[in-house]
């Protein structure tokens, strides 16, 4: 009992002790929380902090290479380029073999206008490090901009192939996409899309533009494989499944298309696809299946979708109820945005005069005559 009474005071003593042994903050140690508290409130957005305690940091390690490069991204973020340029230079005086600055360097010289300043500085970084994506893209959008289109293209295939994640990968596809289909490149299109799905990069974009590509080459089953593959990689596009429905109309599967629009009615329920719906009903024989795809039409109809409303319009004139299309094709013919659509306006002038609309035929007449001067008779 004594022995233990006197173990307390010296446990208390050890205690005491242990408390005061507190760990040595060096500078070194300081400066590198700071950039670590910099490199977060960077990511969060907060860049006026980030860049004063970028600035705290200096007044403790002002050779860290680290620095200027760190600076120049957050004046990037800002909108502040020229500063960034600054940021950048002086981080190649501390590390002129840094890939990644010259890359940067490069990007904000394209922004300002420096062009072949830019290539040089986007050349460097490729010549150090060959796999550097952005540096790739960079030179591509410049090739783009100068109407050299052969090259972007190159630039773009060839940043996507060396990009460490699959969304870049496609969008960089994509971009290339974009360029050559511009140019009317349309067998070339394809050819890439369907080598990127075959290496792996089967994204929604690149399957739907592959479906695209299919759809121009008259390869519709495989166009329908492809769209479809597209909507299960984007679970929230009802149009994929639309696509898939309206190809296997045109492949005369009616039970694949009511399939295919019943996935698209799960992501969407859209007055276009009972409209679909209601036409496969007529072609069947089954006139009761149309009037209630045609009440789900009615009910789900958006009136800002011009497709929509055309289609739905002529869905009604099929099931003969004129009056409720006039009704529909006379508000579209009033609309300022389709002054232009003389089809439009004929249609609905030829609908007018079906039911002696004799005001609404003259009306959209005159319409379709100011949209087109060629228009030589409107009913």
């Amino acid at each position: 009992m004594f022995q233990r009474l006197r173990a307390f005071p010296l446990i208390a003593l050890l205690a005491a002790a242990a408390c005061d042994e507190r760990p040595t903050v060096t500078p070194k140690d300081h400066a590198e929380g700071l950039y670590v508290k910099g490199t977060a409130e960077y990511l969060q957005g907060q860049f006026t902090a980030a860049l004063a305690s970028f600035d705290e940091m200096q007044k403790l390690a002002p050779e860290d290479p680290r620095l200027p490069a760190a600076r120049g991204e957050v004046y990037l973020s800002m909108g502040k380029i020229a500063e960034a340029a600054t940021e950048f230079e002086a981080a190649l005086k501390l590390e002129p073999k840094r890939s990644t600055n010259w890359s940067r360097l490069g990007f904000v010289q394209a922004q300002l206008g420096r062009t072949e300043e830019a290539m040089s500085s986007l050349r460097k970084a490729i010549g150090l490090y060959p796999n550097d994506a952005n540096a790739l893209e960079q030179l591509g959008e410049i090739h783009f901009k100068k109407g050299e289109h052969e090259e972007a293209v190159r630039h773009f295939i060839l940043a996507s192939n060396v990009a460490s994640h699959l969304a870049a990968k496609s969008e960089l596809i994509l971009r290339a996409v974009d360029v050559m289909t511009k140019q009317g490149r349309e067998p070339e299109v394809l050819a890439l899309v369907q080598k990127s799905a075959n290496e792996g990069v089967r994204t929604a974009g690149v399957l739907t533009t592959l479906g695209d590509s299919l759809v121009r080459a008259k390869k519709l089953p495989e166009a329908a494989a492809a769209y479809q593959e597209a909507a299960s990689k984007s679970p929230r596009d009802p149009t994929l499944w639309e696509l898939v429905g309206t190809i296997h109309l045109q492949l005369d599967k009616p039970g694949d298309a009511i399939a295919a629009y019943k996935e698209s009615l799960r992501v969407k329920d859209r007055a276009i696809v009972h409209v679909a719906l209601a036409r496969i009903q007529l072609a069947m024989k089954s006139k009761e299946g149309a009037e209630q795809e045609l009440a789900a039409a009615l009910e789900t109809v958006q009136g800002n979708d011009v497709r929509e409303l055309r289609e739905l319009a002529d869905l009604l004139v099929t099931m003969e109820r004129k009056s409720d299309a006039l009704r529909i094709l006379g508000n579209l013919s009033a609309e300022k945005d389709m002054a232009k659509d003389a089809e439009l306006h004929l249609t609905t002038a030829r609908l007018a005069r079906d039911l002696k609309d004799v005001a609404l035929q003259q009306t959209a007449c005159a319409r379709a005559l100011a949209a087109d001067p060629a228009v030589k008779k409107c009913p």
